[in-house]
This record gives C-alpha cells, structure tokens and sequence, in this order.
C-alpha cells in the first residue's frame, strides 16, 4: 500500500507542476519571458535546493522521456513545414545545420578546453553538447508578440532548428564512445557513420512518412483515433530508425515533413491534436530538466559557463552564421538576426544528461556548465528576440487580428475541406466586388439565419460564411476573410506600380536605393528576392527611406505595388529630367498618382530652393 501512496503522491505532484507552469507561461505571455525558461525555473523551484525540495537524479527517465517528448516536437514542426517554402532556403538552411554546427561546436570547445579542466576531446564534446539551436521558444516569442518574420528569414531559421538536432546528437554520441573507449583513427570512420546515419534516417522517414499517410487515408478509423495514429506512428518511425542506427531525430521531422505535404484524412484534427500534444511534451521535459539540476552546483561553474556563453552568443554562433551564409546572399542585418536567434534550449540540457548515463569522467561538469548556458541564453536571446527583430528590419507588417478559421474534416475525400469564417467589419472580402472564382461558398449565417450560398455575393459584417476550399488555398483564404486593418488600402502620399516596371527605371526615376543584383530585375521579380518566397498583400519591402506596399498580388506574385517616399529621394531637377527623357512614364500613371507627382514635385521645388521640405 505504500508503494500506491508514493505514486498517486507522484501523480498529484506531477499535475500540480503542469498546470504552475501553465499557468506561469499566461505571465511570462504579458512580459515577453521565453516559455522554456519559465517551466524550468518552476522545475527548479520545486527541485531539491528550491521550496519544493523534491529529490529526481534519474537520467534514464529523463532520457526516455526526453527521447520522447523531441520525436513529438520536431514531427511536429515537420507537419507544419510546407514544402513551397524551401525554395530558396533549403540550401543555406542545411549549410547551417551542418557545417554551421561542426564550425560552433569547434570554436566552443576550444574556448571551453581554456576555460575548464578538460581535455580536448571532453572540450569538444561540450562544443557538440551546446551547438544546436532551440527555435521553438524563439518562435513562441514571435508569435505572442505579434510578429511576422521575413519569409526567407524565418524559414531558414525554421528548417535550421528542425534539422540540426541529428548533427549536434551524433557528435556527442561520437565524442562518447571515444573518451569512453580512448583515442582512435576517426576521421573517416566518423564521416561513414555519420553518412549512414544520414542517409538511414532519410530513407526510413520518407518511406515511414508515405506508409502512414497512405494508411491514414485508405483505413476506415473510428471518430477520434486518426490523431493517435499519426502521433503513434511518429514514435515508431524515430524508434525504428534509433534501433538501425539511423537519426533518429531526422527521420520523425522528414516523416513529418511528408505528411504535412501530402492530402490527409483528419488533418484539421491531427493538427489540433499535435498543438496540445507538442505543448505538454515541452512543459513535461521542461520540467524534467528543471528538477534534475541543483541550482547550488551551478554556481560552482558559473565563472567559466558565463564566460563560455559570452564567447558561444558573440563570436562563435555569429562566426558560424556568417561563414554559412556568405554564399547565399544574405543581407548584413538578415546574418545579424540569424546569429542573434542561435537560442539554446532543450536539446542541450538533453545531450548534456548522455555523459551521466554513460559514466564518464567528470560528467556534471557537462551537465552543469550546459544548463548555465542555456539559462543565459534564454534570459539574454530570449528576452531581446522580438527587440532585434524590429530594430534589424525582419518584421513584415500584420493586416490586423489573424482569420479565425474553423475547420470541418469532409469524410469520403481528400482534396477538400469546409471551413468557416466570421466576417469582420474590416475584411478584405468587403472590398471586392464578389469573391474569387476559386472561393466556393456552401453556407452564410446571417443575425443567426441559415441562407443560400448565393447570399455569400454580398457578404455583410459580422457574416458567417463556410466554404469549400483545397488545402492550398487556406493561407489565401485566411488572408482574404481575415481583418485586413489598412493594408489593402492605398495612401495618400502613395505611388501605385505594376509588378512588371524595371527596378532600374523604378530608381532613376524615384531615387530609391538598390541592391547591385536588384538593378535588372522587374518589380515583382525584386520584391519576391527581397521575401525569399511568394508576395501577400500588405507586405511591406524597405528600399533605404522608401516602403514599397504589395497591394495586388497573382500566384504569388506582384501586379501592383504601392511606394511611399521618404526626405532623402532625388531632387527636383533629377526628377524633372528623367521625366523629359521619358515621357511616356508619366503618361503610363493614372490620374491619381499623376496628381501624388505634381504634389510632390512642388514639394521637391520647396525643399530644393529652401533648403527643407
């Protein structure tokens, strides 16, 4: 009886933790805390130097669960990954995955084997224990904060995160077994293993992510079960590939990756059910970790792990960024914001528990040192994430509040899904005249009236409207009956263009600045380089002092974009003398934007002759 009494009493402690943690994670929402630091802090307080004074030492649990709880965690950022965002990003993604993690794991532990009593192998297996990244509390950050990364940007920060947990695991597991076993020839012994465990991973989670997809779709399961069967299927396809000797981390993100690509039966639900599902992974190991540390054996390290995450945030991760990224064209601000998001997490504190279990020498140093790091990257990335952001130009505007959708799973097909929408006053969908042709509605409520179809040509606010509509489409439809605020609507002081007027004309004529490779480039062509991706309407592109507003987009790309000028453009004479050389340009504009010229040439003669605008 008192072996059932220790674990209800285990229960009870375990449920009290979540929900303190739940709870504390609506707090640091309001301060812009990041949300891994507040559940190990709240494991930590309940831990043995904390009030709680819980005693927790085992590894293995913590591994097995951490095994666990990541395989849930990284399937799930490959379910949410579409493939059309790789382009472009794919390559500079797993440049930094790679060789990006060899190159901070080296300049870590060469700083590390000065800073503490190791050797060279046990300085570069902490290198490896804290070179990989943890992007889900960054991206927590962003999206309570209400912001939108630049597409290129957040992709490659996205396909980084979900990929470079393998490399940093086989490192450490490699570093291991040679302090465990002594040194041998590794060079290519170790570029094999590594291949094959590559290469294994890759095969077992494109054909387990096929297999389950195909299944999910031609097996009749009861209402509720399909969710559990793609989670499930997550765990085994990792753990199949983990007992071959595959990665298995990189197995379960391509299995996800497959299945978020490809028509599932469910999808709205299995995507519900792996938000609530990835959450408590992360709370639950979060938590773990929080209690196997004690808070008064960190301080014995504090010295050497501060100066090791100085060096880890200001040279090594940057250098590794920069080095990566000089071949793919990043900007100076784009490499700066990449290196700055090089936030540590989980996946350390995890790596950093394999030494303890293996009984190496001086393993808390591993652990120890690790988690200091990740606590002073959480507090000093974490907390200034969404400020770097802003002041390096990496946010793209937000139309207002984001569409809330409803999704209805159509049994009997794959190739569409109902979904429906409330109407705000401000939605784009009430300025058109109708829908798109390709929006097909089903059903309008309206002051709780059932109405035709036919009734969703006029839609008023406040309308509900459920559609049919391709899974493709969601993101157009998201954008098109969600509050649009004052994106689709042109300025006053704002030059329209189409999408296909030459960036070299567009800045002899509007004095704007350009990149060298933008000069013979077309508009649209200029403005999807500067997104890395497709255009929406209300993105919004810097040009120096200039905004370049997309107010009308086709397939992705720009027919109509809006310039706003700043104080710094050509002068009057510059201006008045392309446009003798070109007076077919001025002929081109409409009457609106002829009359936003004569205005701002008047403006330009004031400047011009007065010294100010």
């Amino acid at each position: 009886m008192a072996s059932i009494g220790i674990v209800n009493a285990a229960l009870l402690l375990g449920a009290l933790l979540v929900l303190v943690g739940v709870l504390s994670s609506l707090i640091a929402s309001r301060f812009g805390a990041p949300l891994l630091l507040v559940f190990l802090f709240v494991g930590m307080l309940a831990g043995e130097d904390g009030p709680g004074g819980l005693q927790f030492s085992d590894y293995k649990t913590t591994y097995l669960i951490g095994s666990l709880a990541l395989a849930v965690i990284l399937f799930d950022g490959g379910l949410r990954t579409k493939l059309a965002s790789f382009r472009g990003t794919l390559a500079p993604a797993a440049m930094l995955a790679t060789l990006g993690v060899f190159i901070t794991a080296g300049l870590t532990g060469l700083v590390a084997y000065l800073l503490l009593d190791l050797s060279w192998i046990g300085a570069l297996l902490l290198g490896a224990i804290v070179a990989s990244t943890d992007a889900a509390a960054v991206f927590f950050l962003l999206r309570t904060g209400g912001m939108k990364l630049k597409r290129r940007v957040g992709t490659v920060l996205e396909i980084e995160s979900g990929t470079n947990d393998p490399v940093a695991v086989f490192l450490t597991m490699l570093l291991v077994e040679l302090l465990l076993q002594g040194p041998r020839d590794l060079g290519w012994t170790a570029m094999v293993s590594l291949g094959e465990q590559a290469v294994l991973g890759s095969l077992i989670g494109l054909a387990g992510g096929f297999l389950a997809s195909t299944l999910l779709n031609r097996v009749e399961l009861p209402s509720g079960l399909h969710p559990v069967f793609v989670v499930s299927s997550a765990v085994l396809i990792y753990g199949v590939a983990a007992v071959l000797d595959g990665s298995g981390f990189l197995a379960v993100y391509l299995a996800g990756l497959v299945l978020g690509n490809r028509p599932l039966r469910a999808y709205p639900s299995v995507i519900s059910f792996h938000d609530t599902a990835t959450w408590l992974c992360q709370i639950v190991m979060f938590l773990m970790l929080g209690l196997l540390v004690s808070p008064a054996k960190l301080l014995d390290f504090a010295l050497p792990a501060l100066l090791l995450a100085a060096f880890l945030i200001l040279v090594g991760r940057p250098l590794a960024v920069w080095l990566c990224l000089l071949p793919f064209g990043f900007s100076r601000r784009e490499r700066t914001f990449i290196s700055w998001v090089g936030l540590r997490g989980a996946v350390s504190i995890f790596l950093a528990a394999i030494p303890m279990l293996s009984g190496i020498p001086q393993a808390e140093i591993y652990f120890n040192v690790a988690f200091f790091v990740v606590l002073v990257s959480l507090m000093v990335q974490g907390w200034t994430v969404t400020f770097a952001a802003r002041q390096l130009g990496m946010v793209l505007p937000q139309g207002g509040e984001p569409a809330k959708r409803v999704e209805l799973d159509l049994p009997g097909q794959l190739s569409h899904e109902m979904v429906g929408y409330p109407i705000p006053a401000d939605s784009l969908a009430l300025r058109l005249d109708g829908l798109p042709k390709w929006v097909r509605p089903v059903l309008l409520i309206r002051d709780e009236q059932l109405l035709d179809p036919g009734a969703a040509a006029s839609l008023r606010p406040h309308d509900y409207v459920y559609v049919l509509a391709e899974p493709q489409h969601l993101g157009r439809l998201d954008r098109l009956f969600g509050s649009a605020g004052d994106l689709a609507m042109p300025a006053e002081n704002e030059f329209i263009l189409n999408g296909s007027a030459p960036m070299q004309a567009v800045s002899a004529l509007y004095g704007i600045t350009l990149h060298e490779a933008e000069a013979s480039l077309s508009l649209a062509a200029a403005v999807a380089r500067r997104l890395g991706g497709a255009a929406h309407i209300g993105d919004r592109i810097r040009f120096g002092d200039a905004t370049l507003t997309v107010r009308d987009t086709e397939a992705g790309q720009v027919t109509r974009a809006g310039l706003r000028l700043g104080e710094t453009i050509a002068g009057a004479e510059t201006i008045e003398a392309v446009l003798r050389a070109e007076p077919d340009l001025f002929d081109r504009l409409s009457t609106r934007s002829k009359t936003a010229w004569q205005a701002l040439l008047a403006r330009l003669r004031r400047r011009d002759g007065n010294g100010s605008a």
